[in-house]
């Protein structure tokens, strides 16, 4: 049957029949249009006039039928206005704030005041309710946390860490903060570096500009594709290992999954990721990791209301910390072989050595070159 919910309203429908539509009950907002709107799309006025509203929000409204100029639900954003009318704009709530419930889960608050929560989001929580995980979540904990934040849609969430990547997250705690907020990450105020540790050994720093969508086969995965929305990662290297590389990344863009599907599609998953990582990640004996290795370790912005310029800092967490000092210690153990091995031989033949000034000619390869999975994009 279909959910009545999701049918247009007629185009010459009035606002008393919204509630047939979609919520009656929900909150009313009177507007006039200033004159100096004439000629302006609805969408822009409504943006103008409702400041705590994305435009994006004020548009989805319109095409449900929550708006109506003149006492006619207009459902067209691009609908040009005169200037003087009169625009009835009924509310709706955030459907998966509304059925979310309040739960303590304790919060690693390492920032808020009026306007912000600055979160470090463990490895594990999921941000937001849905298949699978409608409780538990990062939403829960906000609400029981500030309750207030019922009111303000998604529970002040304006970006997402995947499950199993640890570190920033900022939060809104009111409608104006989240809407500048996603401003500044539409305008690319906002600045994200995470910590990665991929497989094989990256020489250089560079960046991956490769437009990033849904997967043309497998829809729960993401990849390099024409079709896919404009990405750019931009990487350096930290610290070499046996077979590793420890790196940091800045976004430019905050596709989903962005950082796993660039370092993939150059040939350097990160160690651990079970969806992009080609198989089995290449780590020391005993280091066994069960995540993809990523932490969001700085998070900049603007303030929403002082205007002041925000850093804040993370350390890696525990996991990510073991798994270095693991590595380090292989690396360290293959040099004092490699080291061992030329004093015991001095007479070894360089076989190289007259290539000197030649290319460098790097091989970077799994466990095995004959298992290398050369069907994966």
């Amino acid at each position: 049957m279909e959910n009545p919910q999701k049918k247009k309203a007629p185009a010459d429908a009035s606002i008393e029949d919204i509630g047939r539509v979609d919520y009656s009950a929900n909150p009313r907002i009177a507007l006039s249009v200033p004159t100096d709107c004439g000629g302006q799309r609805l969408d822009q006025v409504l943006a103008r006039l409702l400041e705590q509203h994305s435009r994006s929000r004020l548009q989805h409204w319109i095409r449900e039928g929550r708006v109506a100029v003149e006492g006619a639900i207009t459902v067209e954003p691009r609908s040009k206005l005169w200037g003087g009318e009169t625009i009835e704009v009924a509310e709706a709530p955030d459907e998966r704030a509304e059925s979310s419930a309040p739960e303590n889960i304790p919060l690693q608050v390492v920032y808020e005041d009026d306007s912000l929560i600055v979160i470090d989001k463990p490895a594990g929580l999921v941000v937001h309710p849905g298949s699978g995980n409608w409780h538990g979540t990062l939403l829960n904990a906000l609400l029981y946390h500030a309750p207030h934040l019922d009111r303000v849609p998604r529970a002040g969430i304006v970006h997402r860490l995947d499950k199993d990547t640890s570190g920033l997250m900022v939060v809104a705690k009111t409608l104006e903060a989240q809407t500048n907020l996603v401003r500044q990450l539409q305008a690319r105020t906002v600045k994200r570096c995470y910590q990665a540790v991929v497989r094989g050994i990256i020489e250089r720093a560079g960046t991956v500009d490769a437009p990033v969508g849904r997967h043309p086969t497998v829809r729960t995965r993401m990849a390099v594709v024409n079709t896919g929305k404009p990405a750019r990662t931009h990487y350096r290297v930290l610290e070499h290992f046996v077979a590793c590389t420890l790196i940091e990344c800045a976004l430019e863009t905050g596709r989903t999954h962005q950082i796993r599907v660039h370092m993939a599609s150059i040939d350097h998953p990160l160690v651990g990721d079970p969806t992009y990582g080609a198989g089995v990640s290449r780590v020391p004996q005993g280091a066994h990791f069960p995540r993809q290795a990523l932490h969001a370790c700085r998070l900049a912005l603007v303030h929403p209301v002082t205007g002041r310029p925000l850093l804040w800092r993370s350390g890696l967490p525990a996991d990510m910390a073991v798994l270095i000092t693991t590595l380090r210690g292989e690396a360290m153990a293959a040099r004092c072989t490699e080291e061992e091995g030329r004093s015991e031989d001095e007479d070894d033949d360089d076989w190289d050595d007259d290539q000197e000034g030649g290319p460098e000619i790097i091989y970077v390869s799994g466990d095995d070159p004959e298992d290398d999975d050369l069907g994966e994009q």
